[in-house]
């Protein structure tokens, strides 16, 4: 019912910025929670952040919290990420998500839509 699209992953230093972005098409985007996973070699794929409907409620991993933040472009159908003073362990696919809650949530089963991912490397 929802199609996501990532874009803006790319090789980055250490200490550098970058900002992704999550299109939505299928749909109407405002009726979606939305949120960001990632996924790095041999390990699970992990919660990274997350935002309401409306934009009002977001959260964060205890990994990213300060450095990352989630925003949401209704208008456009757009989810954006952008995460600061990046590490090297940040390195993974980024994957964006959708589930029809108002709520932001951690729990990656309850997200229903997600899209293809896009890499982000961080190196030291």
């Amino acid at each position: 019912q929802v199609q996501l699209v990532e874009s803006g992953g790319t090789l980055v230093q250490a200490g550098g910025s970058l900002r992704l972005s999550c299109a939505a098409s299928g749909r109407t985007f405002s009726w979606y929670t939305m949120a960001w996973f990632r996924q790095a070699p041999g390990k699970e794929r992990e919660f990274v952040a997350a935002i309401s409907w409306s934009g009002g409620t977001t959260s964060y991993s205890d990994s990213v919290k300060g450095r990352f933040m989630i925003s949401r472009d209704n208008a456009k159908s757009t989810v954006y990420l952008q995460m600061n003073s990046l590490k090297p362990d940040d390195t993974a696919v980024y994957y964006c998500a959708a589930r029809q809650a108002p709520a932001p949530s951690a729990a990656l089963p309850t997200y229903n839509y997600w899209g293809q991912g896009t890499q982000v490397t961080v190196s030291s």
